[in-house]
């Protein structure tokens, strides 16, 4: 298999493969807490969640091991998506491991594994993702979907409401 390095890197994202597992890594220009905290907090969530084009509701969120989270993604050109995990572990502003399903009919048996890594680099945050598949043809087939411009889309949108995070008063 060639590895996706091959496939994809710009600017501000670098997405490869190391055998069934997708990894991404991207550095934004904000503080570890409050990169931590976009992703742990249910109304930042819906700002960011999902590519162009596409909402996402929060209909569950409970981080601690154990808990269980569950997102909508809504677009206007086809039928809303389902996900859901469940948080294996959560180190707070360091890392946290999921589940990754996406709840519909011939999906719900390829449970993928997600683990955050939450860097501090001189007051900027390096964000790593590294998305275990259950082998490698899932990965492929999940690549077949699009996801590395959908991914790299909504850490555009996660940077840009960090953004404006930032420059508002909290």
């Amino acid at each position: 298999m060639a590895t996706i390095t091959e496939r994809f890197r710009n600017d501000t994202t670098l997405v490869y493969s190391a055998d069934s597992a997708l990894v991404w890594e991207r550095m934004f220009d904000a503080p570890r807490e409050l990169v931590w905290q976009a992703f742990m907090d249910p109304d930042r969530i819906p700002r960011w969640w999902g590519p162009h084009g596409t909402t996402a509701t929060v209909v569950e969120m409970d981080v601690r091991p154990g808990g269980r989270w569950r997102y909508i993604s809504r677009a206007a050109d086809r039928d809303d998506v389902p996900f859901m995990g469940e948080y294996l572990e959560v180190e707070p502003a360091e890392r946290f491991k999921q589940t990754f399903i996406v709840d519909i009919d011939g999906m719900r048996d390829h449970v993928g594994v997600e683990t955050y890594t939450f860097e501090d680099i001189d007051g900027k945050t390096k964000l790593t993702s590294r998305s275990h598949f259950p082998s490698v043809e899932d990965l492929e087939g999940a690549l077949a979907t699009g996801m590395i411009a959908g991914g790299v889309q909504t850490w555009d949108r996660f940077e840009a409401m960090l953004t404006q995070d930032s420059g508002s008063a909290d």
